[in-house]
């Protein structure tokens, strides 16, 4: 059991807060807050249980109520205060219509006009939100590993479309400079997925902006419960604008890069309130394959979609000229995906 204290206004003022914290500190508790969308959710940290806790600060004129959740997550459980909040971004809210996420793997800095084509093409096929490598995770520390050039050049892309950007950091360097560019949507990687320092600082750092948060799932992981976890550290450091991200996992199956667990989406919604946007292209690994995962991702119950998209594959770098499709195929794509959506809409 957990406990999760709703104010009376959208969040406590700094009096309130002080004296709820001198409260719970009486008992050993200390108090987390989290920023939501339209209200804080501040959660009582520590052994929470005692009744004279609870009821002392239920008893403030300020205070709401004090809600109990018996479950293994404070805060991305889909019975927890955070239920109804929402994320939007690219004009839409996920989970009121499919959010599409488009872009090069990487970019290449010495070639910043085909990222900027492709950021045009993209918009114009119908994506929500414009994604591209900065910094990439590489397996071998040889290959190229980005380059703090490329951020000026996905925040030109930003300029000229009008599009929110997404960008994946991999430490405290990164994420500074995503903060400062005010990035909408920070990427969390497959290798960071289970690095808690990172995600601790992520969620603190961007609590107050309410950026959104694209996380995915470890290529190790088995367990829903692990991924949620994941999650819940950034949401229990002031963020839960979370998006969680299946894009396939270890071992892998036959010619796919990965062993594709878009089935896995049902699970994840059975547990949790947060947005599922499906990586197709990490999944599969070649373009050939990517519109069938998409659409059985769509078809599972997917909010959205996650596609690696190239102007020119071949002139990428990366992983682009082996899984990344063309805008025209995207076009086509996401056209399909959201008959799947209504499609599935209608079976609920």
């Amino acid at each position: 059991m957990y406990n999760m204290i709703i104010p009376k206004a959208r969040k406590l003022t700094d009096s309130q807060l002080e004296e709820i914290r001198r409260i719970a500190s009486e008992f050993d508790c200390d108090i987390g807050i989290v920023v939501g969308a339209s209200r804080n959710i501040y959660a009582i940290l520590g052994e929470e249980r005692r009744e004279l806790l609870i009821n002392r600060i239920s008893g403030l004129e300020y205070i709401d109520r004090v809600e109990g959740v018996d479950a293994p997550f404070k805060l991305m459980d889909r019975r927890s205060a955070l239920a109804a909040n929402e994320i939007s971004i690219g004009g839409g809210t996920a989970g009121r219509e499919p959010l599409f996420i488009a872009g090069q793997c990487t970019i290449d800095p010495k070639e910043p006009g085909l990222f900027l084509e492709t950021a045009a093409a993209v918009k114009e096929a119908g994506a929500h939100v414009l994604r591209g490598g900065v910094w990439k995770p590489r397996t071998m520390p040889y290959s190229y590993q980005g380059d703090d050039r490329a951020l000026e050049i996905i925040l030109e892309a930003r300029s000229r479309t009008g599009l929110p950007i997404n960008i994946e950091v991999m430490d405290s360097h990164q994420l500074g400079l995503a903060v400062e560019a005010r990035a909408d949507m920070i990427q969390v990687g497959t290798r960071n997925a289970l690095n808690y320092s990172l995600l601790k600082e992520i969620g603190n750092q961007t609590a107050e902006a309410g950026t959104c948060i694209l996380l995915k799932r470890g290529r190790h992981m088995s367990d829903v419960n692990e991924f949620l976890a994941c999650a819940e550290y950034l949401a229990a450091n002031g963020n839960p604008n979370v998006m969680l991200c299946p894009r396939g996992t270890l071992p892998t199956l036959g010619e796919y890069r990965s062993h594709p667990d878009e089935s896995i989406t049902p699970l994840i919604k059975e547990k949790t309130w947060a947005p599922v946007v499906v990586d197709p292209s990490h999944s599969v690994g070649r373009a050939a394959y990517v519109p069938a995962c998409s659409l059985a991702a769509m078809a599972y119950g997917a909010d959205g979609l996650c596609i690696e998209t190239h102007v020119h594959p071949r002139k990428g770098i990366g992983d682009d000229p082996k899984q990344a499709i063309r805008p025209a195929a995207l076009r086509s794509l996401l056209k399909e995906a959201r008959q799947v959506w209504d499609m599935r809409n209608r079976y609920r």
